[in-house]
């Protein structure tokens, strides 16, 4: 595997053309130097001895850096994976994100799309959220474009996915004895983790989606339960996502903020 710092000429050239859509400039850089797709770009606090770097990216993480929507980036994961870019490799460093990963929490469609139809693993653990998927990401960032995006092109969803997506049918379908994927949202411990119907309700919350949450809060969810991950009670969840006719709504049934209780 090679590397590259991330202040080298080649480096600087090569993220400039990605971020610009600059297509002709990324053909010849790659052309130019043969396995260039598949390299690791690192910053200078690492070494370039295999296996010892704290932090690296690849260029498809480039591609879907935040703020992301970069121009031409649909045409841009193409040549990349023409020229062998590894679809699936992992951001090393705190975690182990693919640029699925980073698509989805940019809540970039386009990228999102590329990068399934060039064979992204659409259920890959590694998020930042809880070792999660992309769509654990989508959920937590509140990045409901490519949340949506990703349910459709088929990824698995559990409970609290379909509650913070306004996914009523399948809410109801759970209530009904249908499975739905058993994976934890993000923060929640395994050994001893919440109700799974509050949590899901706080979701809801989250996503600003009153009919769902109505739907759960008469299937016995706690109001006014506060959340693991950011301290946060379901009416706090509501307000951060502007949510107004939920939040009076909650206000009508009782609820209260963190600070008041």
């Amino acid at each position: 595997m090679e590397f590259i710092y991330e202040d080298d000429t080649l480096a600087v050239a090569i993220v400039q053309a990605i971020q610009t859509g600059d297509i002709p400039s990324l053909k010849q850089l790659l052309v130019e130097n043969p396995g260039l797709a598949r390299t690791r770009i690192i910053g200078r606090n690492n070494s370039k001895e295999s296996g010892s770097c704290k932090m690296s990216r690849t260029l498809l993480h480039v591609v879907t850096d935040w703020p992301g929507h970069f121009p031409n980036s649909s045409a841009t994961v193409g040549v990349l994976v023409e020229f062998g870019a590894e679809v699936n490799a992992r951001f090393t460093g705190s975690n182990t994100e693919t640029p699925l990963h980073w698509a989805a929490s940019s809540d970039d469609i386009e990228v999102l799309d590329a990068l399934l139809d060039a064979g992204a693993d659409i259920e890959a653990p590694g998020a930042v959220i809880a070792d999660g998927t992309p769509l654990d990401d989508a959920v937590a960032f509140a990045q409901w474009r490519a949340a949506h995006r990703l349910v459709e092109r088929g990824a698995q969803i559990a409970l609290w996915h379909a509650a913070a997506l306004g996914q009523l049918a399948a809410i109801e379908a759970y209530f009904a004895g249908s499975t739905l994927s058993e994976r934890y949202p993000w923060g929640v411990s395994r050994s001893s983790p919440p109700d799974k119907i509050t949590v899901a309700f706080w979701c809801a919350c989250h996503g600003g989606q009153r009919r769902s949450a109505e739907y759960l809060l008469d299937r016995g969810a706690e109001l006014n339960w506060i959340s693991v991950w950011d301290g946060l009670t379901p009416l706090d969840a509501a307000q951060r996502s502007s949510a107004t006719d939920l939040v009076q709504w909650l206000h009508s049934q009782g609820a209260k903020s963190a600070g008041e209780l």
